[in-house]
């Protein structure tokens, strides 16, 4: 079943860049999107600097917006959805529901026509394995991507971030507590990576670590509540009020410990999976050695 509702119209177009870093003539994007922008929050969402970005990298106020509530497990929402509160707030006029738990649903083109238009898309949080069950390998996908080609934003928050991911930690149906569960893929809009979410205020900062040593190719993310990362191409910057956590199988710091803290303003390139604590210019992070982990 679904519900939409449309408000409003038009589309302002911003781009911000994470030049930063990137010389001239480096390679394709090997982890982020190659165009556009994502936006992964660790949940609670109380600071509206986050949502204020993410309306801004869908090109301001005006532009189309589609937020996706499926992870919450409601059988239908409408415009009256408590979710679209902060985007209102954050000045968006242009606000989209889309919801369907039936695959051929969102397999067909009526569906997902508002993601044709839409220039910033929005998951909030519930159980993300019911947005793989509604939407992997489904033409929903196929349009969130299309969204990101043409310089679009899509993000979420909770369930919404770890769906954006490639490999879906806390997938499983029966509990959040098992971190590799019966679904296991997700989206893949940020390439090998594991996201876990609500990392601190609920004491997960160890959870990560099993499926690291498991499946080492992959780099593990953790977000605390009120906590994003802004990804464009293969880099991102942390905002909000508490820290991100990376979980490198390649990388140590100095006195064995497996993870390590990125506050505000910190940069990671995720290509060379390297951490960046910007000043005057960008350096790399102290005490983070390039080890691999011991076996145990």
């Amino acid at each position: 079943m679904r519900s939409r509702t449309r408000i409003g119209a038009g589309v302002v177009v911003a781009i911000w860049t994470l030049g930063w870093l990137a010389p001239a003539g480096v390679a394709a994007q090997a982890v982020g999107p190659a165009r556009g922008a994502l936006v992964l929050v660790g949940g609670a969402m109380r600071d509206p600097a986050i949502v204020e970005r993410f309306v801004q990298l869908a090109g301001g106020p005006e532009a189309p917006i589609v937020v996706i509530p499926t992870a919450g497990g409601g059988e239908t929402y409408d415009q009256y959805y408590p979710g679209l509160r902060a985007f209102r707030d954050a000045g968006a006029t242009d606000l989209t529901v889309l919801h369907t738990t039936d695959r051929a649903v969102a397999d067909a083109p009526a569906f997902s026509a508002p993601l044709r238009r839409a220039r910033g898309v929005w998951f909030p949080g519930g159980r993300q394995w019911r947005l793989a069950d509604a939407y992997l390998d489904t033409r929903v996908q196929e349009e969130l991507a299309g969204v990101l080609r043409r310089g679009g934003v899509v993000g979420g928050s909770s369930a919404g971030a770890t769906i954006l991911g490639s490999y879906l930690v806390r997938g499983d149906t029966a509990t959040n507590t098992i971190m590799m569960g019966d679904h296991e893929v997700g989206f893949g809009f940020l390439r090998d990576t594991a996201i876990d979410q609500h990392l601190l205020r609920r004491n997960r900062q160890f959870d990560l670590i099993e499926v690291i040593e498991a499946q080492p190719h992959l780099l593990g993310i953790g977000l605390d509540e009120d906590t994003a990362i802004v990804v464009q191409g293969d880099q991102f910057e942390v905002m909000g009020r508490s820290y991100v956590v990376i979980y490198d199988h390649q990388r140590l710091l100095d006195s064995g410990g497996r993870f390590y803290f990125l506050g505000a303003g910190d940069r990671y390139d995720l290509r060379r999976r390297q951490a960046y604590r910007t000043q005057r210019v960008p350096r790399l992070f102290d005490r983070v050695v390039e080890r691999a982990w011991p076996a145990r």
